[in-house]
C-alpha cells in the first residue's frame, strides 16, 4: 500500500482534531495560513452587536449607582408620609457691629442684589448660615434672605438700620434630604447638570437594552411579550385607576 504523507505549506498550521473524534471521521486535514486575507466584516448584525454591547455596558458603569439611588428614593418619595420626621430648628440672634450696619443700610438705599460680603463673612461662622451671593429681599426697615436647601431650609432677617439679626435653620432630617436631591429641589445648577447627564446615561442604557432584545429575541420567544407587558401594565394601571 502507497501511504502519501500530507507536509503542510510554510507559513500554516494544522487544526488539532479533538480527543472525542473517532478514526472514522478523520477523512481530511484542515489547513488554515494565518497571512490569508479575511473577509470584511461590514455592518452585518455581528458589527451593530458589539457596537451595542459597548455602548450599553458603557452606559451601564456610567448610571449603575445613579439608577440605584433614584430607584431607592423613588421608593422613599413615594412613602414619605409614612417616614417619621421631626424637623429640628435652630434659631440665632444677634447684632451687627456698627460698621456692618452702616454697610448694611447703604446697601439697602443702593437696592443691592445681596448682601455685603462683609456681612456674610460675618454671619456664616455666627449664625452657621451662608447668605453670600443669595438674593436679598429689601423692604422698610429689614433686609431679609431666604435660604432654601435639599432637607431643610434657612432665612436671615437683619433690621435697618440698628443691625438687629435673627436667622433660623431648619432640618427635615436625612430621608428628607435624599428626597429633594431626587426631585433636584433647591440643589442648584450643578446637581441639575448631573441629573440631565445621568440621565441621557439612562437613555441610552435602556436603548441599547432595546437593541439587544432586537437583535436576540429570534432566540428568546417570550422577549416581545414580556416588553409588552412592561408597556401595558401602566398604561392599564393609568386609565384605570388614576382620574
Amino acid at each position: 500500500m502507497l501511504v502519501k504523507t500530507l507536509i503542510p505549506p510554510s507559513g500554516t498550521t494544522l487544526e488539532p482534531f479533538p480527543m472525542s473524534v473517532s478514526r472514522s471521521d478523520i477523512a481530511t486535514v484542515a489547513i488554515r495560513n494565518p497571512a490569508a486575507p479575511r473577509p470584511a466584516a461590514g455592518w452585518g448584525r455581528a458589527f451593530w452587536l458589539r457596537q451595542i454591547r459597548l455602548w450599553h455596558w458603557v452606559s451601564a458603569a456610567l448610571s449603575l449607582i445613579g439608577m440605584v439611588f433614584f430607584a431607592a428614593t423613588g421608593i422613599t418619595l413615594n412613602h414619605a408620609a409614612d417616614i417619621p420626621a421631626a424637623p429640628q430648628r435652630v434659631e440665632w440672634t444677634g447684632t451687627l457691629p456698627p460698621a456692618l450696619a452702616a454697610e448694611t443700610a447703604a446697601a439697602a438705599r443702593r437696592q443691592d442684589a445681596a448682601l455685603p460680603d462683609a456681612v456674610a463673612d460675618w454671619l456664616a461662622p455666627r449664625a452657621g448660615i451662608d447668605p453670600r451671593d443669595r438674593p436679598v429681599e429689601w423692604s422698610a426697615g429689614e433686609a431679609y434672605v431666604a435660604l432654601p436647601r435639599p432637607g431643610g431650609d434657612a432665612w436671615v432677617a437683619i433690621a435697618l438700620p440698628d443691625g438687629a439679626v435673627t436667622a433660623e435653620r431648619t432640618s427635615r432630617g436625612p430621608v428628607a434630604f435624599l428626597n429633594d436631591l431626587h426631585k433636584g429641589r433647591d440643589t442648584g445648577d450643578v446637581w441639575r447638570w448631573f441629573i440631565d447627564a445621568f440621565a441621557g446615561a439612562t437613555l441610552i442604557f435602556s436603548l441599547t437594552g432595546l437593541g439587544l432584545l432586537w437583535l436576540n429575541a429570534g432566540a428568546r420567544p417570550s422577549t416581545w411579550p414580556l416588553v409588552g407587558f412592561g408597556l401595558l401594565a401602566p398604561v392599564l394601571l393609568v386609565i384605570l385607576f388614576i382620574h
